[in-house]
């Protein structure tokens, strides 16, 4: 098995904290989770997660005009420059204090930053290849100026639409303009007038007007306005208030504004979850709607000014609205609480997860998406479950229900009860589908219901402690239940005597799982060990010691190293791979361990996160940031100086997780589930930080294979050009075209690969399918599933296919297990076009029968023209046949 795995994607958290940004064509949306930026791709309906990630949570980030450099930074200041279209990190920096503000000129060639009361104009790096610069300077962040004049932070940064100017908004009630360079006649000019702080402030498109909105929602305008004075006979020209607007919220403040000058429109989002859609300078409101029930923390406009993007940092929701058509172009939400569990389905292209804020989304592995969200549940849903067939799934709650549901219709088809009422745990599955078994907290015993008909078949005693792990062989013969009372034990549920053996482990069993083949069970207790035991014989097999392993992470409040500390020394879930040759294990540390199980070694280590805005992540303390009164991050710093909102402490004593009054507690890392992909080539991995996928790395810029120095481009397209010349000759030269593929696939980059791939006649595939080498049969058959999915080439694939298939079926066989994952997309592929197929050809049934059902015109013949006579339908006997007057057949083509 495959153990290359690394980080692709993040799911399950659409938006943390910051602002969101559109990029320069305004088709992608860039949102930042937690230490990482996603990239939302509104056009092709698909999401990505960059590679970059920082040390703490990013609180501002900022693209160049070009979209090419991106600049993102942290709480603590700490910025990473990346080549945006490559997605490579090029430098890391770290400015004097947690940034409020971030802004890149119209121009490119400066950024502006704001660092608490001082603003910072700094030059863009050069990009190498481009019109700006050679090389990469050896220093790429240079301080152009420091301006210093706000007394309090500053909240916002506006350039000039010509790049000399800039405005900024502070919580010191002022906005100020200054110019990039210093220039003869101007003076940074103050606008003060307003009661609360200045939000934002904006140029007008012809920079003769100014707006700025305060926090009480009060919208000034401002020109340059000339007049004179009572006791001077000199005019005075200054900034002047023209015209002042209030949005009339109550008691909602006003959170964040956003300003598309081109089309003077002005976004305003609300305390209260409202925004706001107005037309300036009449102050003429378009639309007014609620998109949230708390918070909008941050608004942006596109370049267009058709796209609205909203996002709510408490409940995790990230919108794009369109305000012509009044719909919604991305409306996405993460869980609100820690996830559960999750599961795979069983093609492989659905991911489940649950939480304890009640919601069961389904997430497409694809696109990135949540595609329908469950919200029946009423308390937390503790695991789920996918049946072997059909597209249905189980989840159990704290509610005392299981419930069943159709992942075609999406919606819940039955609900499984026990006759009092109980918080299940943990769910089971019979792969033939015929009964669902659950285990509680409040019950020790194994519940054991039928699918078909919805009653309690059996109640299974023996355990003497919480039922916390159930799991079925594949199958069915056996159900292995792991409890608190320091067993496992095996149960024949469908034997006459539904007797069970049990297995004696030394401390508490925190999770079980069957092997794949149903011949081995693993068991994961507290004290860190992983237990393995033979099912027949009832004996155990080996075992491994985990706790150094899976040991790691300090929280922030512990007394004690992270060496020391017992409550990140076990595996609350362990999983097999689709071999059964590695183990899966995660717990409540920031590491997930892979086993292999026949040798008992640990084969990989992987760090979930390294945000120190988690508890846990850390393995030493700074000792400077203990005090007196307790860790440093703990203690409230803001003062009596800022909002008093933002003062107010509503957690609750002792609250963790999952607590609806916890609102400053830091969260700490855990690993709550683990999951193979059914095709092996990635795994899922629920965390604090949201849905992490893993997968194997295989879209390769550059890979080549049995490479030499005469295998260029330009001599696969001069080989090439040598067929198509010899093919239209008399002979075809198959040779050429054989000669042309190799040597692209030894290149392997896919585009010349395609290029090569769809220039050979199909009357050649045959031939070129019978003489290709063995050793390029894994990737051309990875190659043409790809293929297929993407071009419209139906037939000429399809010839492709059945010619690999005939020639080479034999050796496909005998090695399914290396090619299992190439040819399961294999199948996929082919799979989608018959379901594809299939629809168009029964929508061509339905419109052939109506078009039959539909009387047929005669036809008549005047002044010796033939013409449909509307007003007598025409027999179908004469329409096939009928002679007109000169003896002519005369039909209906």
């Amino acid at each position: 098995m495959k153990t290359d795995f690394k980080f692709s994607n993040l799911l399950g958290t659409v938006y943390g904290k910051g602002n969101l940004l559109f990029n320069p064509d305004g088709t992608c949306l860039l949102s930042p989770v937690g230490n990482r930026v996603t990239v939302f791709d509104l056009v092709n309906n698909k999401s990505y997660t960059l590679p970059l990630f920082h040390r703490k949570n990013i609180a501002r980030l900022d693209l160049n005009p070009q979209g090419n450099l991106l600049l993102t930074v942290d709480e603590d200041g700490h910025a990473i420059l990346t080549n945006f279209r490559r997605r490579i990190v090029i430098y890391h920096m770290t400015f004097k204090g947690a940034v409020d503000a971030l802004k890149f000129s119209p121009s490119g060639l400066h950024f502006a930053v704001g660092i608490g009361r001082r603003l910072q104009l700094w030059q863009t790096p050069s990009v190498p290849g481009t019109d700006a610069g050679g090389e990469l300077e050896f220093a790429p962040f240079v301080l152009h100026r420091e301006l210093p004049g706000h007394f309090d932070a500053i909240q916002n940064i506006e350039w000039s639409s010509d790049s000399r100017f800039i405005l900024t908004s502070s919580k010191d009630l002022t906005a100020r303009v200054w110019s990039l360079d210093p220039e003869d006649g101007f003076e940074p000019t103050t606008l003060a007038g307003h009661r609360q702080g200045v939000k934002a402030a904006f140029f007008a498109a012809d920079q003769e007007s100014i707006y700025t909105v305060s926090e009480d929602g009060a919208l000034f305008r401002w020109e340059y306005a000339t007049r004179r004075l009572e006791d001077e006979p000199e005019r005075e020209a200054r900034w002047r208030i023209m015209k002042k607007d209030f949005f009339m919220q109550n008691d909602a403040k006003l959170k964040c504004a956003a300003f598309h000058a081109k089309s003077n429109l002005l976004v305003v989002g609300f305390s209260n979850g409202i925004f706001g859609l107005y037309e300036l300078p009449d102050f003429n409101n378009i639309h007014m709607l609620s998109v949230s029930q708390s918070n909008i923390d941050f608004v942006t406009i596109n370049k267009s000014g058709e796209w609205l993007a909203f996002g709510s940092s408490k409940h995790g929701q990230l919108l794009v609205w369109e305000w012509q058509s009044e719909s919604y172009i991305l409306k996405q939400q993460g869980h609100l609480d820690s996830l559960n569990s999750l599961v795979y389905s069983a093609d492989g292209q659905r991911v489940i997860t649950t939480a304890d804020d009640g919601k069961i989304k389904v997430w497409d592995t694809a696109s990135g998406f949540c595609i329908v969200t469950f919200t029946e549940h009423t308390a937390a849903v503790t695991d789920c479950r996918f049946s072997k067939k059909g597209n249905v799934l189980y989840t159990s709650s704290l509610d005392g229900s299981i419930r069943a549901w159709d992942l075609i219709r999406y919606r819940n088809f039955r609900t499984f009860t026990a006759p009092s009422r109980l918080g299940f745990t943990s769910l089971a599955v019979d792969p033939s589908g015929e009964v669902v078994c659950a285990g509680s907290q409040d019950s020790f015993d194994i519940h054991v219901w039928s699918v078909q008909t919805g009653q309690l078949l059996d109640r299974l005693a023996g355990h003497e402690g919480p039922v916390v792990s159930l799991s079925f062989a594949a199958d069915g013969s056996n159900l292995v239940s792991g409890s608190w009372d320091r067993t496992v034990r095996i149960w024949s549920i469908f034997g006459r005597s539904q007797t069970s053996e049990p297995l004696q482990l030394q401390t508490d069993v925190l999770s079980v799982d069957f092997r794949p083949d149903g011949k081995q069970i693993a068991a994961s207790t507290l004290d860190g060990q992983l237990s393995f035991w033979n099912v027949f014989e009832a004996v155990q097999e080996s075992s491994i010691e985990g706790r150094q392993d899976v040991s790691g992470g300090r929280k922030v409040s512990d007394r004690r190293t992270a060496a020391n500390v017992e409550g990140t020394k076990s595996f609350t879930r362990i999983t097999y791979s689709a071999d059964g040759s590695c183990l899966l294990a995660g717990g409540n540390s920031k590491y997930i361990c892979l086993y292999d199980v026949t040798t008992g070694s640990l084969v990989k280590k992987y760090t979930v996160s390294v945000n120190t805005s988690i508890d846990g992540t850390q393995e030493y303390l700074n000792s400077k940031n203990m005090t007196e009164a307790g860790p440093q991050d703990l203690i409230d710093q803001t003062g009596e100086a800022s909002d008093l909102e933002d003062r107010i402490d509503s957690t609750l004593p002792g609250a963790k997780r999952g607590d609806a009054g916890a609102r400053k507690t830091r969260p700490e890392i855990r690993v709550s589930a683990v999951s193979f992909s059914p095709t092996g080539r990635s795994f899922c991995a629920a965390t604090t930080e949201g849905l992490l996928i893993y997968s194997l790395d295989t879209d390769f810029v550059f890979d080549p294979f049995d490479l030499d120095i005469n295998i260029t481009p330009d001599s696969i397209l001069d080989t090439l050009q040598e067929a198509k010349k010899s093919s239209s000759a008399v002979s075809t030269d198959d040779a050429s075209y054989l000669k042309a593929l190799i040597m692209a696939f030894r290149l392997n980059e896919a585009p010349l690969i395609r290029t090569v791939y769809e220039s050979i006649p199909h009357a050649d595939i045959p031939h070129i399918v019978r003489s290709i080498p063995q050793t390029y049969l894994p990737r051309f058959v990875r190659f043409i599933a790809l293929t297929t999915d993407e071009t419209p080439h139906l037939e000429f694939n399809l010839l492709w296919i059945e010619s690999m298939l005939s020639v080479h079926g034999r050796y496909l066989k005998d090695h399914g297990s290396q090619l299992a994952p190439e040819l399961r997309a294999l199948q996929r592929v082919l799979d989608d076009f018959r379901e594809s197929l299939k629809r168009l050809t029964e929508r061509n049934l339905y419109d052939l029968d109506y078009l039959l059902s539909q009387p047929i015109l005669g036809p008549k013949k005047i002044n010796g023209v033939l013409k449909i006579d509307e007003s007598a339908p025409l027999d179908h006997d004469m329409a096939d046949a009928s002679d007109n007057e000169s003896g002519e057949w005369v039909g209906l083509e």
